[in-house]
């Protein structure tokens, strides 16, 4: 474990997949490219990730037994990020144009161990997608992107910490040797 926080309370969770430094890169410089408006909040590089599920408030008493529950058999697999796009309340965002297979795999099973684990999983269907900024209403994609190639070769149990700032803590790294638990 990465380092688990006090146990009383809750914490908000969410599973996601982190680039690594190449990827993170580019990313930057693909968000750095909009034109932005003069309230868009961009993300900071350590926050970028490739959201897999949100799972929400849990008690952090649950946390050890969720970070075991969580441990999923997991292929690493590229996605291509090459659809810019604006969504409700001025959320830009950056999405694969086609949905890997891997990717797709992976989500099925963290949803089914979500459910085993007896935690909510969402209804509306899967958008992957990194977020580059909030509160960018009016802002503007470059006309041309180049496509941007992550190579997943891990996913993350993490926590979003109220601010400010809002900043995200990763509880536990789960690579391709992750296996269900026994």
């Amino acid at each position: 474990m990465e380092g688990l926080p006090a146990v009383s309370g809750t914490a908000r969770l969410f599973l996601a997949v982190w680039p690594g430094p190449a990827a993170r890169g580019a990313t930057l410089a693909l968000r750095d490219s909009w034109h932005w408006n003069a309230t868009a909040r961009l993300m900071r590089p350590d926050q970028l990730h490739l959201s897999l599920h949100f799972i929400g408030a849990v008690p952090r008493g649950r946390l050890p037994a969720l970070i075991d529950g969580l441990r999923v058999p997991f292929t690493p697999f590229d996605v291509v990020l090459d659809r810019p796009g604006q969504w409700a309340h001025g959320i830009a965002v950056l999405q694969p144009g086609v949905l890997p297979s891997g990717l797709l795999q992976l989500h099925a099973s963290l949803q089914q161990a979500l459910q085993q684990l007896g935690l909510p999983v969402e209804t509306r269907a899967y958008k992957p997608h990194v977020t580059l900024a909030r509160r960018a209403e009016s802002a503007s994609p470059p006309e041309t992107i180049t496509p941007l190639r992550w190579r997943a070769r891990s996913y993350a149990l993490a926590e979003s910490v109220a601010g400010p700032p809002r900043r995200y803590r990763v509880l536990q790294r789960y690579g391709p040797e992750s296996r269900a638990a026994s």
